[in-house]
């Protein structure tokens, strides 16, 4: 099993990194690069946080070797050290070799190979690729050019970081530049910027991941929420539709006034690829009277203008494309928690969708999930389970913030992760230690990677699922993802007491501690800023326990989901408001999809028959018979129309709520829908409500 575990992890890790990018990215209209760059960003974080339980459970089986070979006669024979090959230990000794162990050499490898890697995508790769997916040239030397330009501040700003580090180095007279003091310097300034944002996601996660399973577990919270999100969603749904069209109306302006043989067009014909087919349709290309340009009468856009024209184009249908998905997953989930409400006074026990999925369910999934268990489960079980869950995490997230603030404590030990650790080392228990290691940085990674999905910038920066996130921002995510993975592992070790500089024992260090090099060249970093800075969790945890980011966001302008402030109540009621006027189309859309299957089954049948009979029975009277079931024919159709007209009365007498995009409001239906003379002098068009589109 020596190094079958790496091996088994590598390919395991890659599937998860491939599913999660999947999910938030978009294969097919993306470029290949992007989503190249971003699954090796994620892929190498991800595997750091796996692979290292299996790191601590080989250097601890690493110490037993040396303890045993230490204590062990010499009798004439050489030890060959720390990184001694497995030889047979006397009994006195309980170390063995775990199932895990990975071959001495190995890891120092992997570790300084993924490190770098990945220092190498967050510091230069990816912030080049960020500014050359966003930029709007032409041509591969423009988006280049761009890339270039936009990076020169950003690169300068770490030269000059870097500079005032070396500067301390080298003006001190006690240290001595070497390359390893200066790659040392690298990874500290790298891991101070890393630590710091760690703790600011950290101290979020802690408190909010417990929260909101718990209040996942009370009755119409989160279809209260869910009605918050639908009223916030269609403002910035309507947002996105006005920027597109007047986007669009530049657009059209560019492809009026450049012709075809312009100089420009093919720049122009470049934008209209980038727009929506509609849209497309609509302009089309301006070829059909076949004038020449003329640069002296007439005044044309330059090139720089055309390239921010193109980026506004990509920004605006990329974001309306995302709203418009959006909002059709919102209206699912807000239908699926009403019927969740509606259920839970059912006596039948019975789950009964309002309406069903336009996708066929897996016969498997119908076979064991049946309405019976799925009511049992969102009706009585779900709450209880997100409970007991909420209560554990809690748990957890008060053993880190202990031992972020007593990790530096060595005697007596008071960090509740090196306390297990510990125990379990004294037994050799390898299997406990892997999986306590496991489950402890892969809390404080869950903790840190959601907040890193949940938090938004405003439009420039938002991971949305269901392939709607653009490149940018999966590039930011991967950036953000490279950075924060080493300190979180540097600081995993510190509170399991496997970093030698936190536990100020002459011990085998792991190897990735090794790769991260002595900080006691920068010592106020390693005594000061790596020991105390942490601490400040708790201040976090209790600035998010009482929402106060999201009272201070409130109070600048930005509605967020508050039980006791009157404008998320005002929100509430017009989300549902919303979301009830789409329950009610998509009801009348199902009654017309019904009707028209009760028209083919009624009279289809009767039509093919006649049809039928008119080829079978041909004879010399055939326009006396053509006459009979015309008027048969008519007859019936005539029927026909009057059990439509019924049909529109009856819909028509259903109330119907206003509708906020229309330019007309009026009380009744029946004057809106029949195209009225209106007092205001003119009649209303019966293409701006489509209550007969389905009938």
């Amino acid at each position: 099993m020596s190094g079958a575990a790496l091996g088994l992890e590598i390919v395991f890790v890659f599937f998860l990194a491939l599913f999660l990018l999947h999910r938030y990215g978009d294969f097919k209209k993306q470029h290949r690069l992007v989503i190249v760059g971003t699954l090796l960003a994620w892929y190498l974080c991800f595997l750091i946080v796996f692979i290292l339980p299996l790191d601590v459970s080989t250097t601890i089986y690493n110490r037993c070797k040396h303890a045993a070979a230490n204590s062990s006669p010499p009798e004439g024979s050489n030890v060959t050290g720390l990184y001694a090959t497995a030889t047979p230990v006397p009994s006195q000794h309980p170390c063995f070799k775990p199932w895990s162990y990975i071959p001495d050499g190995i890891m120092p490898i992997f570790w300084r190979v993924v490190y770098w890697t990945s220092q190498f995508l967050t510091w230069i790769l990816l912030p080049f690729m960020q500014s050359y997916a966003r930029s709007g040239g032409f041509s591969i030397t423009g988006k280049i050019k761009t890339a270039l330009i936009e990076n020169a501040i950003y690169y300068g700003t770490y030269l000059l970081i870097f500079g005032a580090f070396l500067i301390y180095v080298a003006v001190n007279p006690h240290l001595h530049l070497e390359w390893n003091q200066l790659q040392t310097i690298g990874i500290a300034a790298a891991n101070t910027w890393g630590l710091f944002l760690l703790v600011l996601l950290l101290g979020y996660g802690l408190v909010e991941i417990p929260r909101s399973y718990w209040n996942g577990a009370k009755r119409g919270y989160l279809l209260m929420k869910t009605y918050f999100k639908a009223a916030k969603l269609m403002t910035e749904k309507a947002d996105a539709e006005e920027t597109l069209e007047d986007v669009m109306e530049e657009v059209r302006k560019v492809n009026e006034s450049i012709k075809y043989n312009h100089p420009l067009r093919k720049c122009v014909d470049t934008i209209l690829k980038k727009c929506p087919i509609e849209y497309q349709e609509k302009m089309g290309r301006n070829m059909d009277d076949y004038e020449d340009f003329d640069e002296k009468h007439n005044t044309y856009p330059s090139e720089k203008s055309l390239v921010k024209l193109h980026k506004q184009v990509i920004y605006s249908v990329q974001r309306h494309r995302r709203t418009q998905v959006q909002w059709q997953i919102l209206l699912e989930q807000a239908f699926y928690l009403e019927d969740v409400a509606k259920n839970e006074t059912s006596a039948t026990c019975q789950f009964v969708h309002t309406f069903q999925s336009p996708e066929p369910e897996n016969r498997f999934i119908q076979y064991f999930y049946n309405p019976t268990v799925e009511w049992y489960w969102e009706c009585l079980l779900r709450p209880w389970f997100y409970r007991v869950l909420a209560v554990v995490l809690s748990i957890f997230s008060v053993i880190v913030v202990w031992s972020e603030c007593t990790f530096f404590s060595t005697r007596p030990v008071l960090s509740l992760f090196a306390v297990f650790i510990q125990l379990a080392e004294k037994t050799y228990n390898y299997i406990y230690i892997e999986i306590a290691c496991f489950l402890s940085i892969f809390f404080l990674s869950i903790c840190v990677y959601s907040t890193v999905f949940r938090i938004r910038v405003f439009n420039y920066y938002y991971l949305a699922s269901h392939h709607q996130t653009d490149a940018y921002s999966l590039l930011f995510s991967g950036m953000l993802f490279c950075r924060l993975t080493p300190p979180l592992c540097l600081n995993f070790l510190g509170l399991t007491h496997m970093d030698s500089s936190i536990s100020h024992q002459n011990t085998q260090p792991t190897a990735y501690t090794s790769i991260m090099g002595s900080m006691k060249v920068l010592s106020f970093i390693a005594d000061g800023f790596y020991i105390y800075y942490p601490m400040l969790v708790v201040i976090l945890c209790i600035a998010t326990y009482f929402s106060l980011g999201t009272r201070c966001l409130n109070l600048l302008g930005f509605q967020q989901f508050m039980g006791d402030n009157d404008m998320t109540s005002d929100l509430v009621d017009e989300g549902k408001e919303l979301i009830r006027r789409e329950k009610r189309k998509r009801q009348r859309q199902e009654e017309g999809e019904n009707r028209r299957r009760e028209w083919k089954e009624r009279y289809g049948h009767s039509r093919e028959d006649s049809t039928r009979n008119r080829n079978v029975h041909i004879d010399p009277k055939e326009s006396n018979f053509s006459e009979m079931s015309t008027n048969r024919s008519t007859s019936k159709y005539t029927r026909a129309n009057n059990r439509t007209e019924r049909d529109r009365i009856e819909l028509l007498q259903d109330a119907e709520p206003l509708d906020f995009n229309a330019e007309t409001f009026t009380d009744d239906p029946l004057e809106s829908e029949s195209g009225r003379y209106q007092p205001g002098g003119r009649y209303l068009s019966m293409s701006r409500s489509r209550i007969f589109d389905d009938v």
